[in-house]
């Protein structure tokens, strides 16, 4: 895969900012060059984020409207926003109870990382579930530039002297490709 471009997109307090890092780190341990820029909203009262993430050779960190690979959606409701971020045939990744409507053309995977971070009693797992999930959806047809492994390994990298919470986002992780395997 020469590049891609994604869009992670939900509300303030879900861990938008650190799925792109995650992502990013994991594209730059491949040697891959990176991208991002954010919009921030409201973030701490629950408005709109959304990040934009390029993983390859790009001049500009902003995905142009028609040109994502993928769109993952923290809420469901984000779908509708940002749907027109994705080219044709581009995929979508939602926490949702049920597929959104109205995608045609457009490969969507859907979980409820959201009841799966409360049974887990860990509602800010949602976002490690979400990714879980889709690095395991999206592995089979190679359309995500990185591996579940990689990312397993940036998280523990990342949160190598924090045990507790590097437990906790690996075992969300593991839950998100367990759900999308069964």
């Amino acid at each position: 895969m020469s590049g891609q471009q994604l869009i992670i997109s939900g509300v303030g307090g879900q861990g938008i900012l650190f799925l792109t890092r995650i992502l990013a780190e994991a594209a730059m341990g491949e040697g891959m060059r990176v991208m991002t820029s954010e919009t921030h909203g409201m973030a701490q009262r629950g408005g709109v984020v959304i990040s934009h993430l390029k993983a390859g050779d790009f001049a500009s960190p902003l995905v142009r409207p028609g040109r994502a690979d993928g769109l993952i959606a923290m809420k469901e409701e984000n779908v509708a926003l940002h749907s027109h971020f994705l080219r044709p045939g581009g995929w979508i990744v939602v926490n949702a109870r049920t597929a959104p409507t109205g995608l045609d053309g457009h490969p969507v995977h859907t979980i409820d990382a959201d009841a799966l971070s409360l049974e887990i009693g860990n509602p800010q797992s949602l976002n490690l579930i979400l990714l879980g999930f889709a690095l395991a959806r999206l592995a089979v047809g190679g359309d995500l530039f990185c591996t579940a492994d990689q990312v397993i390994e940036t998280v523990e990298r990342r949160l190598v002297e924090k045990g507790k919470l590097r437990d906790a986002s690996l075992r969300a992780l593991r839950l998100g490709m367990e759900r999308a395997r069964g």
